[in-house]
């Protein structure tokens, strides 16, 4: 049997840094929100219970690839002598700050747990979620939701509808490089689930301002200055962004799909008349592309209880 499954990207449509545990672990308040930028996994049942790729990821060795760690937590934690081939499809872009590597391992969770017939919950398949990475227990969630703790504390949110536009600036960022930067915020005052809610009820309008901040901004503009160049450029265009996770990807909220559509056409004309040779690349982006938000994850409903 051969699944082929989605993997969303999500944004942080805040983060703030608001403590740091004894062990070193940072403890954060944020929204997730999901969006309609996926990467594509194919799972193809074996008999002989290896968990292998189906071709190699650039950069990736198979021991530190989320999809195979995932997939051999749950062969361990079911006890399945089944296997399995994995073959994935990457969109969300690496070191952007989308949770491309964290949805993937949370697909390939839950697309197990329904290829090998294992049974297990929602909570079960985020227990073993969180080992994997702070933000892969969302995905199983399935929900847009407030997050605190390390990231897998989570209570479900409902959002109303928007749409982004989504900026990859030339630049990926490793996520651990930037919260151990000595320079980093690390005592932004808590907020309440309701302080959140309240600023959405006025309803989201183009370019309008955030909630809260991005605590790990300063530390990637300054460290990564591409990103902010980016950040400038879009901002001198009027068209208001706030960078998702630890970047480099950037983000401007809309309340429509055309909205963000019109905005991601504008930004690229106005890259075409800088020069008739002058791509995304060379105007400083790998990437702009609008983006619908998701009520969901898609494969939230693959999950009994």
């Amino acid at each position: 049997m051969l699944y082929d499954v989605p993997a969303p990207a999500k944004l942080n449509l805040f983060l703030h840094v608001v403590g740091r545990r004894p062990d070193g672990y940072h403890l954060l308040q944020t929204v997730f929100r999901f969006i309609d930028l996926c990467d594509t996994l194919h799972f193809e049942a074996r008999a002989d219970g290896r968990i292998e790729r189906a071709a190699e990821l650039p950069g990736v060795p198979a021991d530190q690839d989320l999809t195979v760690r995932a997939a051999r937590a749950l062969q361990q934690a079911a006890g399945v002598r089944q296997g399995v081939t994995i073959g994935l499809e990457k969109r969300i872009p690496q070191g952007g700050g989308l949770g491309g590597g964290s949805s993937d391992a949370a697909s390939t969770l839950i697309a197990l747990n329904r290829l090998w017939n294992t049974g297990l919950s929602r909570r079960d398949l985020m227990a073993l979620a969180l080992p994997l990475g702070a933000d892969v227990p969302v995905f199983v969630f399935g929900q847009s939701a407030f997050a605190e703790g390390v990231g897998e504390i989570l209570t479900a949110l409902e959002l109303p509808p928007a749409a982004y536009l989504v900026a990859q600036p030339d630049a990926s960022v490793p996520t651990a490089g930037i919260f151990s930067d000595p320079d980093l915020t690390r005592n932004t005052p808590s907020v309440r689930i309701a302080d959140f809610l309240a600023s959405q009820e006025s309803g989201t309008k183009p370019s309008q301002g955030f909630f809260g901040k991005n605590d790990l901004e300063p530390v990637v503009y300054r460290r990564y200055p591409e990103v902010s160049r980016a950040a400038r450029w879009l901002s001198g265009r009027g068209v208001h962004v706030r960078m998702s996770g630890s970047g480099a990807c950037l983000f401007a909220q809309y309340a429509t799909p055309q909205q963000a559509v019109l905005a991601q056409q504008e930004i690229t004309a106005t890259m075409r008349v800088a020069g008739e040779s002058t791509s995304q690349a060379q105007a400083g982006f790998r990437l702009v592309r609008a983006c619908p938000g998701l009520a969901e994850h898609p494969l939230r409903n693959w999950i009994a209880r």
